[in-house]
């Protein structure tokens, strides 16, 4: 489902609509080579929202590839979009981890507003699921750590991703979190009133926060589970709500338990899923807490996938 608030999914990669589908936006029409500003030259569009279109590209001064987020050509004096752009790149610069995606450049002030991200090869967890279905435990178990590590360091800075979900996550070694359109401060999640995320991705305190907020890293917390669970069933963890109806209604994740998993599913790695899906946060585990279960789980693994504190041994 597509964000309810910033979010831009690549074209292709949809989950389902959550809103009702923005009118057409125009679009820069840029062919391979055109030039997107000063060295950084068009390879081909990748998709867009509301906003802004998103391009791969070709980056002289880096000489790579990167992906150019650009704001629309309506929009390049429109404040929200700006200040939008802005805070996504002050996210993008800021955080360094290797599981989170990079931003290298923002250009805010000249004709064609725009921010420069890390390209990355691999292919997005959902589309993955679609193809193959449900992950086996080597390459689910090693995908949980790397998204608690990824969200621990987020909650370490201050910061809530508010939409972790398979589209949200590339699949490589390490897998990467990315997308930090809507991601916000603790302290500015403090006086957040309205909906934000994802649907099917969204703890209930997202969907409900005058109710049930504030929102803090227990939400992504919530969100990895609901993403863990469909990589270990092959389904969402809550049926598909109904945008005509209430509230409840639209999220079931505010009236229902989640539905069971697979018996496939190891009973261990079942409850831990299950623990970061509790109602209420407080009840779901610290992302570094779900870490230390899932790193005894990696590593009675017949083959280690990933390196972890058990794998560092101590010198006799």
């Amino acid at each position: 489902m597509e964000p309810i608030l910033g979010g831009e999914p690549l074209a292709g990669e949809r989950e389902g609509q959550a809103e009702a589908a923005p009118p057409a936006r125009d679009g820069w029409g840029f062919e391979e080579g055109d030039e997107i500003a000063p060295r950084r030259l068009a390879v081909r569009l990748l998709g867009g929202g509301e906003r802004y279109e998103t391009y791969l590209a070709w980056d002289e001064h880096l000489l790579a590839l990167v992906v150019v987020k650009v704001v629309r050509p309506s929009l390049v004096e429109d404040e929200h979009s700006l200040r939008g752009l802005a805070a996504e790149s002050e996210l993008a610069q800021r955080l360094r981890h290797p599981v989170v995606v990079r931003g290298f450049d923002a250009v805010l002030d000249e004709p064609r507003p725009h921010l420069v991200l890390e390209h990355l090869e691999g292919p997005r967890l959902s589309r993955v699921i679609r193809k193959q279905g449900s992950l086996d435990p080597e390459q689910l178990l090693p995908l949980g750590l790397q998204l608690c590590s990824a969200l621990h360091y987020l909650a370490e800075e201050g910061v809530v991703h508010l939409d972790t979900k398979p589209s949200n996550v590339i699949l490589g070694a390490p897998a990467r979190l990315i997308d930090l359109s809507i991601a916000r401060t603790l302290d500015d999640l403090r006086t957040v009133t309205h909906r934000i995320g994802t649907d099917a991705y969204m703890a209930p305190e997202q969907c409900d926060p005058e109710r049930l907020g504030p929102m803090t890293s227990a939400a992504d917390v919530w969100g990895m589970g609901a993403t863990l669970f469909h990589a270990a069933a092959g389904r969402r963890p809550f049926p598909k709500g109904s945008r005509d109806g209430s509230r409840e209604e639209r999220f079931p994740q505010l009236r229902e338990e989640p539905e069971p998993l697979p018996t496939t599913v190891e009973p261990e790695v079942g409850d831990l899923i299950l623990a970061c899906l509790a109602f209420e946060p407080d009840e779901r585990p610290a992302a570094a807490e779900a870490a230390e279960q899932l790193e005894r789980l990696v590593d009675g693994l017949p083959r280690r996938p990933v390196l972890s504190r058990f794998h560092i041994r101590p010198r006799r």
